[in-house]
């Protein structure tokens, strides 16, 4: 198992096969994916797109949009998985990090996984991907907030050694220290291209 002083910021995009033969790239999303977000926003389910906006909304406002393509690699990271073996090559899902402050280690992480594609590890691969991506860019901490509702993300994120903290009204925040999370996703047996990940970021 690699440690966490062995990555280095090199990865701009990964290939990566699912356990169920999909091929796959992570990358960095660019502004110019601003329309991947907004068909990926209109494609989630009802109750997904409530999970992950509170809002039961079906479609997100133009700021919130804009916001979301803002990507600056620095203050704003975010990657997202785009589906190879179709020809117009989905977005299948995207992962958020907004530093806290301009000088902080801590930012705000969220995660979006399309409906269809639950279940066969995309949330662990794009976590394993950002969490990377945030340890060189000088994160030490992620703050998550998850509705109580949403059992499945919480308990992902348990199980990356997210400690449960304020509990406010629906809504549970979670902290989590990016090595530790980095670790045991290393130590997870599945999905396979969790293995392709860290050697996409791993120093030669």
């Amino acid at each position: 198992m690699a440690e966490t002083g062995s990555f280095q910021n090199q990865a701009r995009s990964v290939d990566a096969t699912l356990d169920n033969g999909t091929h796959v790239c992570l990358r960095r999303i660019r502004h110019s994916d601003i329309g991947r977000i907004t068909d990926g926003i209109s494609q989630m389910s009802d109750q997904s797109r409530y999970l992950r906006f509170f809002s039961g909304s079906k479609t997100m406002p133009p700021s919130v949009v804009e916001r979301l393509a803002s990507v600056d690699g620095t203050h704003h990271l975010a990657w997202g998985v785009v589906n190879m073996d179709e020809p117009s090559h989905p977005a299948i899902a995207a992962a958020h990090v907004f530093r806290e402050t301009e000088t902080s280690d801590a930012g705000e992480f969220a995660i979006a996984v399309l409906d269809p594609y639950h279940g066969q590890g995309v949330a662990r691969i794009l976590m394993l991907t950002i969490f990377l991506d945030c340890y060189c860019e000088g994160f030490r901490r992620l703050q998550i907030d998850i509705l109580r509702a949403n059992k499945k993300a919480s308990g992902l994120i348990r199980a990356v050694g997210a400690k449960a903290g304020a509990m406010e009204g629906p809504v549970a925040q979670y902290s989590l220290v990016i090595r530790d999370a980095i670790s045991a996703l290393q130590q997870m047996d599945s999905p396979r291209a969790l293995q392709d990940i860290v050697a996409a970021f791993s120093a030669d």
